[in-house]
């Protein structure tokens, strides 16, 4: 199903791309943008993945470089019974998250390490789970793919702003660049937003499943919301295509549960994992309170996370 999902995507991208094309240059513009739409396709199935670690300037680490983290991912994985994803850290201090990849033979889980030093072993274990319930309903393809081309689309956009004075080479004239420049961008991220807040529910509740805990990630939620609000994500807030990737909405912005958000209502999600706790058929243990990041810890490598950004800061285990 998810297969078919993502053809279907990849079908309208490339059907809204030739409309952008055609709106720009007429039929010439149309089959210029069907050959730009036929390779982005085959590039992003193969490396958007790739792309999007490296936008967010990605660090892969491994038992050695973060054994606590690594060790989460791995310990979740088996138990969901998934092969072994890429593990990577992000150096943000915004406490977040996501996973990548076409499928789970090739995926990968990044987290941020704000998130790391905020958050509790317990509440990672219950960020991870979801991240690895992504990847086992294989919503990573359709999500990363469409970060992608919703990108490529937004900026195929804004060349209209460079042809709206040649309206003899556009098919529509002024209407055509009004179509290139509002409703193909508009049409993108409503696309993104369509998937990411029906299938962030599923996550929830296959995560809290994988973890046996649903009382881990809706702490971690509630404390990713509050932090998400007060500390940037400076590279998110420059690609705003790839804000639905993410476990909370790393983008400032209004919280409203309807087709125009990028996730669900944080509080509707921690309402219906502690519905799934109360029921009885899974663990209703709270997460132990996060330790003191300034401990001593093994769980965040000490590297350069930039240029002109000092060493980012340890891990919050010891």
């Amino acid at each position: 199903m998810n297969t078919m999902r993502t053809a279907m995507l990849l079908a309208f991208m490339t059907a809204l791309f030739m409309a952008v094309g055609f709106a720009l240059g007429g039929k010439a513009g149309m089959m210029i943008a069907f050959l730009v739409a036929a390779a982005t396709n085959l590039f992003s199935w193969w490396n958007a993945d790739s792309m999007v670690l490296r936008m967010y300037g990605a660090q892969e680490v491994d038992a050695q470089s973060a054994p606590e983290y690594y060790g989460i991912v791995r310990d979740l994985a088996q138990r969901a019974n998934l092969p072994m994803p890429r593990v990577y850290i992000i150096h943000s201090d915004q406490p977040n998250a996501f996973a990548t990849g076409r499928n789970p033979e090739n995926a990968a889980v990044a987290a941020s390490v704000g998130l790391l030093n905020a958050l509790s072993r317990e509440e990672v274990a219950g960020v991870m789970a979801h991240e690895l319930a992504h990847i086992e309903h294989r919503d990573t393809l359709t999500m990363t793919i469409t970060a992608t081309l919703a990108g490529a689309i937004s900026m195929l956009g804004n060349f209209a702003f460079f042809f709206s004075d040649r309206r003899e080479n556009n098919g529509f004239g002024i209407v055509g660049t009004l179509i290139a420049m509002i409703v193909a961008p508009f049409a993108a991220m409503l696309v993104q937003m369509a998937i990411s807040r029906t299938r962030e529910y599923e996550a929830d509740r296959r995560g809290a499943e994988i973890c046996g805990q649903p009382l881990w990630l809706a702490s971690a939620l509630r404390k990713i919301e509050a932090y998400a609000h007060q500390v940037p994500n400076m590279q998110a807030e420059h690609n705003p295509a790839t804000a639905h990737m993410f476990i909370i909405n790393p983008l400032s912005g209004e919280r409203m549960d309807n087709l125009f958000s990028t996730h669900p209502n944080t509080d509707n999600r921690v309402s219906e994992l502690e519905k799934m706790a109360s029921a009885g058929n899974f663990g209703s243990t709270p997460p132990r309170p996060a330790a003191n990041p300034t401990r001593n810890a093994r769980s965040v490598p000490s590297v350069s996370s930039g240029a002109g950004r000092p060493n980012s800061s340890e891990g919050p285990w010891s």
